[in-house]
Parts: C-alpha cells; sequence; structure tokens
C-alpha cells in the first residue's frame, strides 16, 4: 500500500522541480531570442555600412542635360503660363483654338530664323575679314580719290526689310488669329532673348526642336483639359 504522505511529498517535489525547469527554459529562450535581435541588429549596421561605402565609390552616371535644354525649360516657364490663359480663353469653337495654335507654332519659327541667318552672316563676315587682311592689296589712288558729284559717290545698298515673324495663315479663323497676336507679343522677346544667348550650334538646334515640340505637346494637353469645361451640344429630345 503507498504511503499517502509520502506520495504528497514526491507530488509537491516533482512540481517544484516542473517550475524549475520552466523557469530554466524560459530564461534560456529569452536569452537566446536577445542575442538573435542582437545578432541581426549588429548585421544591419554592417551591411549599412557596406552600403555606404559602395555608394560613395560609385560614381554617378546621369548623363548631363545640354545647355539649349536647361534655357528651353527656363523659357518655358515664363510663357507656357501666358499661352495657356490665352489658349483657354478661345472657348467658342475649336477652329478658335486651332487658329491660334497654328498662328503661334509659325511666329515662334519664323522668330527664330533671322537669329541663324544674322549668326551664320556674321561668321561668314570674319572669316572674310581675315582673308581680306592677308590677301588685301590698297589701292593708293582710289584711296585719295574724293568724290564730290553725286555720280562719283556710291551708293549704299538698302538692306533688305526682315520680314515679320507673326503672319496671317490663310483659311484660319480671326479671332484665333487675333489672340495669337497678341499672345506671341508677350512672349517673343523671352523666346528670342534666351535662343540668342546660346552660341553653340547644338543647343540652338536643341533649343529650336524642343521649343515647337513641347508647345505642340501642351497644346495637346490644353485641349484635353478644355474639353470637360466646354458647354454641352444641344440635344432637341431632351429638350422636349
Amino acid at each position: 500500500m503507498i504511503d499517502r504522505d509520502k506520495f504528497l511529498k514526491e507530488l509537491k517535489q516533482e512540481k517544484r522541480l516542473r517550475k524549475v525547469v520552466r523557469s530554466l527554459l524560459e530564461n534560456y529562450l529569452a536569452e537566446k531570442e536577445e542575442k538573435v535581435v542582437l545578432e541581426e541588429n549588429r548585421l544591419r549596421g554592417v551591411i549599412r555600412s557596406l552600403i555606404k561605402e559602395v555608394s560613395a565609390d560609385v560614381p554617378d552616371e546621369q548623363p548631363q542635360r545640354a545647355t539649349g535644354i536647361n534655357v528651353l525649360e527656363d523659357t518655358l516657364k515664363v510663357i507656357i503660363p501666358i499661352v495657356e490663359d490665352a489658349y483657354k480663353g478661345l472657348t467658342t469653337s475649336k477652329s478658335q483654338r486651332d487658329s491660334f495654335r497654328a498662328h503661334i507654332l509659325n511666329a515662334v519659327e519664323n522668330s527664330l530664323a533671322p537669329v541663324d541667318l544674322t549668326a551664320d552672316a556674321e561668321e561668314s563676315q570674319e572669316e572674310n575679314e581675315l582673308e581680306e587682311e592677308v590677301t588685301l592689296d590698297i589701292d593708293v589712288e582710289d584711296d585719295r580719290f574724293i568724290p564730290v558729284r553725286d555720280r562719283d559717290m556710291a551708293l549704299e545698298p538698302e538692306e533688305p526689310e526682315e520680314p515679320q515673324s507673326f503672319q496671317d495663315l490663310e483659311g484660319m479663323n480671326i479671332t484665333g488669329r487675333n489672340f495669337a497676336s497678341t499672345t506671341f507679343n508677350k512672349v517673343e522677346n523671352q523666346i528670342l532673348d534666351a535662343y540668342e544667348s546660346l552660341a553653340d550650334d547644338k543647343d540652338r538646334r536643341l533649343y529650336k526642336e524642343y521649343m515647337l515640340t513641347n508647345l505642340k505637346l501642351y497644346f495637346d494637353r490644353f485641349e484635353d483639359e478644355l474639353q470637360p469645361t466646354l458647354p454641352e451640344p444641344e440635344s432637341p429630345d431632351y429638350n422636349k
């Protein structure tokens, strides 16, 4: 027969032993988890340091934009809000906006053309002057001659009139044309001043091409943004 007191005593000892084992196990797991967290943090720190070192050694390979594009960006920031306000004010018909768009694009292209011709002429003149300095034979007799009669005086060649940048386009809406003329007068100086500041052919070419392209893209956006605000078409059945 089992001794009751002895059994109870053994049972209490077993409970104490389980409690001790459980406590030791919990402490072990907590310490292990803490070590894992510390190790993870240490590894993260090492990885961050390696990333910083690699980033510092990698050169910046981003291509630099051309000066002509930088100048164009500054110009667009000034002229686009002016063009947008005028374009979106033409809400009677799309033909007005089409006329405005065509006249602005044509005027911008025309205004830049004389700048190219002037630059080419200056370069050609400089080359001719250099050649004349080397090869010119001075005619002493001509230098001594003083003309006093009208027939002997050299007539100064008349300078050709510079064509107007803004031109009327046949068959286009007059209201759109008038809005375009007013708007172009507000932005022409900014466009030309920026273009004339560029001396390199590459920058000039990029400025001119991207100017026209961006204007066309902005006109497309203006039209898309304007559509929801236009008045609804009349519907006889609905009115009834």
